[in-house]
């Protein structure tokens, strides 16, 4: 199975927050754009949605930006990626007209391995995900930015 842009986009915005809970700058969504090399207003659509189901928090003004809602061990992947993909099954017999759906053991199949993708998924949270080399990635990237901005803010 493979995921959409949409919720690759979510998982890494979430990923990003989770590993800097800086107040200022706030986390922008130029910053994680840029950083990941995502068009800004699909991201803006990824981040509205985190938003609507309580994961970020957007804050606005002058020093707004983005930030976790609540603790990563708390933001469950399966969850999300559920949210995120909006579709409960593999396949659709339905949308295709197949002829077969009325027997097929395809469908009973995939159906199947998608509830055991998801178990599997249940048992990770953000916190998880973002330990070990994903954590030191991010960190650097983090400071990446921070070196940018930083030297940016101080020549007038």
């Amino acid at each position: 199975m493979q995921l959409t842009q949409y919720s690759d986009i979510g998982l890494r915005l979430l990923m990003y927050l989770a590993n800097e809970r800086r107040e200022a700058p706030a986390i922008t969504l130029a910053e994680v754009s840029n950083q990941f090399n995502i068009p800004r207003n699909h991201l803006a659509k990824v981040a509205g949605k985190l938003v609507k189901y309580s994961w970020i928090e957007a804050i606005r003004g002058r020093s707004g930006g983005l930030r976790l809602a609540i603790e990563p061990s708390n933001i469950n992947i399966g969850q999300v990626l559920r949210v995120l993909e909006g579709h409960t099954e593999v396949i659709n017999c339905e949308k295709l007209q197949c002829k077969l759906k009325a027997g097929c053991e395809l469908k009973i199949a995939l159906a199947n391995a998608y509830v055991a993708f998801f178990n599997v998924l249940d048992q990770h949270t953000l916190a998880d995900v973002t330990n070990g080399l994903a954590a030191t990635e991010i960190v650097k990237m983090h400071k990446g930015f921070m070196q940018i901005y930083l030297d940016s803010s101080t020549v007038h």
